[in-house]
């Protein structure tokens, strides 16, 4: 007997259809999976023959065969564990239910409860373009399918509550799609706690303004690690269309937590300066996302940038440039979004004090090796490089509260309302193209001259110069104003001047 079940899989961050068949024929017993199964589905085979046993049926004792189409793309996960088992029900004939447009994934336990997956709305989302009417799914994952508005998504405990549905004997309700909040989190931490930093927290200002990479460097102790992780507090709430999107990278990382809304936080990643190349872009025989793009739509934040391994900080060049990053493996390439706002802090020598105050212990040599960890182009993708001094006294001890999140959010907002509106896209500056940037980056005559003196006194480079313009329209925007004067390139310009103090010897 022959029987076909629809299912998804998912590659990356795109799920695609996949057909189940069984037959079950003459022969000596065996249960074969074919279709390129990775282990975890080769494993299906004893979960779906417990299951199916510790739910009162019958396993066939036949020659069973199982194929995933299309038999060319490797499958991979727990996923096929429930279709499977309904194929080899109907191909035996133990159950007879009209499944017509409908899809099934889920990860089955020994005793036929249904587990969660990962990855559920891309493989949701790919059902709906497939054509697929109703999707059946673990009830953990059932509003996270949901999101799938054209779907009608049924949850299930296990395997009774399934198949009771099925054959019309106890209907399922259909899942609610996961909450969306269009207001802006709550945040337990606020720009009210800063204590002095003006200069720095404008600088966050226009990087969250733009969506600019910055650089925050300074004596330990001066608030670096304070100031970048309010840097999300700052920053637009995320769209529907952002929410989805996030939602979608966490689920198929596997850092998605079972929540009733979807993310409405931008993203905030630090990892550790341990962590591998593969560890920032994504890794595995399919690889996972990494850092890079679960901080997508948010801020990566890499605290102590020089003692991250060079090959992990050469990795982000890239992506900066693209806002996407592309993995090659043996199963395919393939593509994930990484479009975020890079937040680095070092400090300006090994012990340091470099350049502050305090007397700085660290020879010319042993400052240079330092600071050469961070390369050159790296530093040239970084928009803002802000200089973060030791607060003194008067700032610490003062009691009056600085400056909101919500007040500076505002100015952001605005900010980037203008960008829209002028673009037609939801790009912020640092996103603009050069076609972009040489339209919409229109200076005065006093602008014009200051930039030509900046470009030949500092030795900017072409990057260096469109990176100059783009932080410029950002801080003109911030002043409500459609032509780029001088006092706002001089503000940019401002933010490019830190390495030629630092990095002058280079």
């Amino acid at each position: 007997m022959y029987a076909r079940v629809m299912s998804t899989g998912l590659f990356g961050l795109d799920g695609y259809a996949v057909t189940v068949e069984a037959d079950t024929g003459r022969g000596l017993p065996a249960f074969d999976i074919v279709g390129l199964p990775d282990a975890a589905v080769s494993e299906s085979r004893e979960r779906v023959r417990a299951a199916i046993r510790n739910r009162g049926f019958e396993f066939p004792v036949s020659r069973i065969t199982v194929n995933l189409a299309p038999a060319d793309k490797r499958k991979s996960g727990p996923v096929y564990d429930l279709p499977i088992l309904l194929a080899v029900l109907l191909a035996s004939s133990q159950i007879n239910c009209d499944i017509s447009g409908a899809a099934f994934f889920g990860e089955l336990s020994l005793d036929g409860r249904l587990r969660a997956v990962n990855g559920a709305l891309s493989m949701a989302l790919a059902a709906q373009e497939a054509g697929i009417k109703r999707l059946f799914v673990p009830l953990e994952n059932a509003a996270e399918a949901a999101v799938a508005e054209e779907l009608e998504v049924y949850g299930a405990e296990g395997l009774d509550s399934l198949i009771a549905h099925l054959k019309n004997e106890r209907p399922l309700p259909r899942a609610r799609a996961l909450d969306f909040s269009a207001e802006a989190p709550l945040y337990p931490i606020d720009f009210a706690d800063v204590k002095g930093q003006l200069a720095a927290r404008r600088a966050l200002e226009v990087a969250a303004a733009g969506s600019h990479n910055l650089l925050l460097v300074g004596p330990p102790g001066a608030g670096k690690s304070m100031l970048a992780k309010r840097l999300p507090t700052i920053l637009p709430p995320l769209s529907y269309e952002e929410a989805v999107e996030t939602t979608r990278i966490y689920s198929a990382a596997g850092a998605l937590s079972r929540r009733d809304r979807l993310i409405a936080e931008r993203p905030f990643r630090s990892p550790h300066h341990t962590v591998s190349a593969a560890g920032l872009t994504g890794g595995g025989s399919v690889p996972k996302p990494g850092e890079i793009s679960l901080a997508h739509n948010g801020v990566l934040f890499l605290d102590e940038l020089p003692e991250f391994g060079r090959r992990s900080m050469e990795v982000l060049r890239q992506p900066l440039e693209d806002g996407e990053v592309t993995i090659s493996r043996v199963a395919g390439a393939l593509s994930y979004p990484c479009s975020f706002i890079l937040a680095a802090a070092m400090n300006p020598c090994p012990c340091g004090n470099y350049g502050s105050k305090k007397e700085c212990l660290c020879s010319a040599a042993a400052v240079e090796r330092y600071l050469s960890r961070v390369s050159g182009p790296l530093l040239d993708r970084i928009d803002l490089h802000v200089e973060v001094a030791a607060v003194d006294y008067e700032a610490v001890s003062d009691k009056a509260k600085g400056e909101s999140s919500k007040a500076i959010r505002e100015r952001v907002m605005a900010a980037r309302e203008l960008q829209q509106r002028r673009s037609g896209s939801a790009a912020a500056n640092a996103r603009l193209s050069p076609a972009e940037t040489r339209e919409f980056c229109r200076l005065t005559e006093k602008g014009e001259k200051t930039l030509a003196r900046a470009f030949e006194t500092l030795g900017l480079s072409a990057r260096a110069y469109d990176k100059v313009l783009r932080v410029a329209r950002t801080i003109a925007d911030l002043d409500s104003s459609e032509l780029i004067d001088s006092r706002h390139v001089a503000e940019a310009v401002q933010y490019r001047a830190l390495d030629k103090k630092y990095w002058l010897r280079r």
